[in-house]
């Protein structure tokens, strides 16, 4: 309080809360005197408060009014509330907007062209082949009104402790009228073998209880998937840790020569009796603007014959051929693929080459497209491909006589390809590109009616995307040559049968169980319920391959593998083309993408595919100590993922196969003296262990030396 001679000041004040008008007592007369405010949305935002003292002036203190302050309060909380509700009343309009939007393009999104005829029909031949060996039961919207005798399934149980399948719900479960199936003991850990034995011919793998311990939807690890395929499969010679009853793990089977005579239909499962079926009544969804396709015109359906019952060890109905497509050079990338068919599968190398055999030896047919994938080979195209695979040092190795017989290589020419698949001869020569990817289209010209190419003559500079030939680095990738391999797969299988790799695959074991199983098949893409094609296994002119390729036709040939996976879901069909748990061909994707996968992780461990080439530091004694036993044993193959410009051996990055296979190769590099990095990298183990059994150094994984 401020003193003025000793004295405390007297104040007289005006209380802002009692007083509103006049204003307090003003010190001097002549001051005007305010005007009076009557109306209070005019008030001021503050009161003053005078004090007077003599001889000091008058101070004013300006005090908030709270009356004001609150109506300012509920002014600007009002229009907040209306801002707000406008905000509101936008958002849900613009939502409504896009719903509407995303129903319409859905719609426009469906691929269905054709009727529940034809779909029942495409069932009833796939099955009636032996086509679909899995208890999985026919959609209920393909409408079915009985059961389909399923001349794969055993009707005998003969697998005690045979897991509970996973099988879609709802549906008709076919009628088991095949022969009966023994499963196959697990082999004894026997310690006075080093190398496991080969599979026995004419087994089979139960993919359905396979999936059972390696389906991704129920939680399933891939170390845990591994270990099942590894132990029950007689990989783990000498080495087996593992203790207890490992009956329940049985996947392998023998078919019995005859069949079953009686069958037990099984009833359509009450619970689904009246499953409710898609709003439009139907349970499909035809493409917007398609037009139905015709009823179809399949051949008879194949006979299906257990292995026993074979006059000979091959069946010409499923040949054992790997197909594998390449645009360019050849390079290590599919030198490697081919040493892993020579290390792993049961192709007679380590006997004489006359000598007999009861085994059905597969075949690897390499198919090369020597320009770019818009172009069309010219007449001497075949003459000059061999030409080039002669001075080649990465594929010479294999045209030795040695591996006659057993490797071929094949010139690749689309126009042929297509106007031999009658699902396509007719028509694709209507569309203004072949190359379609996912909906992205590369406008390029195609070949004319006489097969001549039509490919632009204007000049386009160096390595553009239509003259790219191979993919030299992550910045000059091949995209056509990719889009066109997405149609090749499918067209090799139909025609010819067999399984389709592509070229960044290694093979990690024996199929021979994997050809027993008749089937078709891919297998997923990591945590998504879609198909990865990369591995496909189909048959030669099956119902499946022709509805793929007429379904195709109606959606502007595109054949990437998520486009797949929704012409087989709108059709419900895709059970015909069994979605094998990744683990079995890319051990790694779903460690590398999942989070709880990396709590468990498979052996090895990557965090990202490019250290399968550039094995981290802290981890890279494991490939030269464990060596390719120690690589994701159990998978039957390993899916690196392009990397395609990343040399497998940085410091041999040659054919070292030794004099009797490369001689020039191996005289060149006797001179060069450089030393070996200190740690080397997993894809260097797995060359030279394949190099090393070639060379005749060491036997292949199941203890066979080369002949």
């Amino acid at each position: 309080m401020p003193i003025w001679n000793g004295r405390q000041l007297q104040r007289r004040m005006t209380d802002p809360l009692k007083t509103l008008s006049p204003t307090p007592t003003l010190p001097y007369a002549n001051s005007p005197a305010p005007r009076a405010h009557t109306n209070t949305s005019l008030m001021p935002w503050s009161s003053h408060l005078s004090s007077t003292s003599t001889p000091s002036p008058t101070r004013r203190w300006h005090i908030p009014s709270l009356r004001l302050i609150e109506q300012s309060v509920r002014r600007v909380v009002r229009r907040r509330q209306s801002l707000l509700t406008c905000l509101f009343i936008l958002g849900m309009g613009l939502s409504c907007l896009l719903l509407v939007r995303h129903i319409h393009r859905r719609g426009d999104k469906y691929t269905l062209v054709f009727e529940r005829e034809n779909l029942q029909q495409i069932w009833r031949w796939e099955v009636a082949s032996g086509h679909h060996p899995s208890e999985v039961p026919v959609p209920q919207p393909i409408g079915l009104s009985s059961a389909i005798i399923n001349p794969t399934l055993s009707s005998k149980p003969s697998h005690p402790l045979r897991p509970q399948t996973i099988i879609t719900p709802g549906g008709l479960h076919t009628n088991a009228g095949g022969p009966k199936r023994y499963y196959l003991d697990i082999p004894e850990s026997a310690t006075d073998l080093a190398h496991p034995s080969r599979p026995m011919a004419g087994s089979i793998a139960d993919l359905d209880i396979i999936k059972s311990y390696c389906d991704f939807d129920s939680r399933k690890y891939v170390r845990d998937c591994l270990e099942v395929l590894r132990v029950a499969g007689g990989l783990d010679n000498g080495h087996r840790l593992r203790l207890g009853d490992l009956d329940k793990w049985k996947y392998l089977y023998l078919e019995d020569e005859r069949g079953n005579d009686s069958l037990s239909l099984k009833p359509l499962d009450a619970s689904n009796a009246h499953a409710p079926v898609a709003p439009d009544g139907q349970g499909l969804r035809k493409k917007r603007g398609a037009e139905w396709e015709p009823p179809l015109s399949l051949p008879a359906p194949h006979i299906p014959k257990p292995f026993v019952a074979l006059p000979s060890p091959c069946d010409d109905d499923y040949p054992r051929v790997f197909h594998m497509f390449w645009t360019g050079p050849f390079t290590d990338k599919p030198y490697t693929a081919l040493l892993s068919f020579l290390y792993t599968q049961n192709t007679g190398t380590h006997l004489p080459r006359d000598h007999e055999t009861n085994v059905c030896r597969p075949k690897f047919w390499f198919w090369i497209n020597p320009g770019p994938a818009a172009s069309v080979p010219n007449p001497s195209a075949y003459r000059d491909m061999f030409d080039e695979l002669k001075n080649n040092p990465w594929s010479a190795p294999f045209l030795h006589p040695r591996f006659q017989d057993i490797i071929y290589f094949k010139l690749w020419n689309v126009t042929d390809q297509l106007d031999n698949t009658p699902e396509l001869k007719d028509e694709w020569r209507s569309f203004p590109t072949l190359f379609n990817s996912g909906g992205h289209k590369f406008e390029v010209p195609k070949p004319n009616h006489n097969g001549t190419a039509l490919l632009a003559m204007t000049q386009k500079k160096k390595g553009d995307i239509y003259n790219r030939v191979g993919s030299q680095s992550a910045d000059t990738v091949d995209k056509l040559s990719t889009v066109m391999s997405d149609m090749a797969r499918f067209l090799l299988c139909h025609r010819y049968g067999g399984v389709y790799l592509d070229a960044d695959n290694l093979l990690l074991r024996d199929w021979e169980e994997l050809w027993g199983w008749k089937g078709a098949f891919a297998y997923r893409w990591s945590r998504l319920p879609d198909y990865n094609t990369a591995i496909l296994r189909m048959h030669k002119h099956s119902a499946l391959g022709t509805f793929l390729f007429r379904t195709a036709l109606k959606n502007d040939l595109n054949f990437h593998p998520m486009e797949i996976t929704k012409y087989l879901n709108d059709a419900h069909l895709q059970d015909l083309l069994f979605r094998l748990p990744d683990a079995l061909f890319d051990p790694a994707w779903l460690s590398i993408e999942i989070p709880y996968q990396r709590e468990r992780p498979p052996q090895p461990v990557f965090d990202k595919f490019e250290e399968f080439f550039d094995t981290p530091v802290q981890s890279s004694a494991a490939p030269s100590a464990l060596g390719f036993d120690g690589f994701f044993k159990g998978a039957y193959c390993y899916h690196w993922h392009n990397s395609y410009w990343t040399p497998f051996d940085r410091a041999r990055n040659w054919p070292d196969l030794g004099p009797r296979f490369s001689p020039q190769v191996t005289e060149k590099a006797s001179g060069n003296n450089d030393e070996d990095l200190p740690d080397l990298n997993w894809s260097t183990v797995m060359k030279r262990t394949f190099e090393a059994y070639i060379r005749g150094e060491r036997p292949n994984m199941y203890g066979e030396w080369i002949q």
